[in-house]
């Protein structure tokens, strides 16, 4: 007979496959091109239609071609790059009618959203609302003394106040559509603002109002008000418009 040996216990050894290093930091270079071109959309500082050629940007931002590629793609998919065949990537254009779907849709989706969240929320949610709601009015109450100083932060804010109002609807695609949604807003405002024209409106007082009727549970009031606080943005688009054809006209007819 042989002697019994000694069962040994084998402790597997798990190595890093090859490559997984690099293609972490080649997703984390992706991310920081998405983040850096994203944000200069959103802006204007790369205006409606520019051209995007790889050579350009690859000297604007010192990232590489296959890198900016895959950041510009997934741009395509949030409709704020459009790729054309051999025309290559462009930034989405913008326009009145455009603008005026978008209110149109985000205002479905907003309202709805809003209505399930209102339903489904519970009070650590009312409490996102309000500190949120609370955040935003720091610096709304400094408005409209220090717009251009504080507008990128107005924004930020802003963002995170609508996110918080429908941040327990219990719909995913609901909240992921809105997102996209609300990104394509936040490029016209941004835009709108860049160009240096702006119309008077008391946005706090919209959403005080918004805020304390979701507050109160009370949906149809919330909701009404949401949707109106979004048709409202059109509407001052429109007076933007007009504003900026009278403007025109006056210095034609200066000479």
């Amino acid at each position: 007979m042989k002697p019994p040996t000694a069962t040994m216990k084998r402790t597997a050894v798990i190595r890093p496959r090859k490559g997984a290093v690099e293609e972490a930091g080649a997703r984390t270079l992706t991310e920081h091109a998405y983040d850096v071109l994203r944000q200069d959309i959103l802006a204007g500082t790369l205006p409606p239609e520019m051209k995007l050629p790889t050579d350009l940007l690859k000297s604007r931002y010192g990232l590489g071609g296959s890198t900016l590629r895959e950041a510009l793609t997934r741009l395509a998919g949030e409709a704020l790059v459009t790729f054309e065949g051999q025309r290559g990537f462009r930034v989405a254009p913008t326009s009145r009618e455009d603008f005026a779907d978008l209110c149109d849709v985000r205002r479905i989706v907003e309202v709805e959203a809003l209505r399930r969240s209102i339903r489904s929320g519970d009070d650590e949610w009312e409490g996102r609302v309000v500190a949120a709601y609370h955040r935003l009015s720091r610096v709304e109450e400094q408005l409209p003394e220090r717009l251009e100083e504080i507008y990128g932060e107005w924004e930020d804010r802003n963002r995170s106040f609508h996110k918080a109002l429908i941040s327990a609807c219990p719909s995913r695609w609901l909240n992921r559509i809105h997102d996209l949604l609300f990104q394509q807003a936040e490029r016209y405002r941004r835009i709108t603002f860049a160009s240096g024209r702006v119309v008077p409106r008391n946005v706090h007082a919209e959403h005080k109002a918004i805020m304390e009727a979701t507050v109160a549970r009370d949906v149809d009031a919330a909701c009404g008000l949401a949707a109106s606080h979004i048709q409202r943005t059109l509407a001052v688009l429109d007076q933007i418009v007009v504003n900026r054809g009278r403007a025109s006209g006056d210095s034609g007819s200066r000479g």
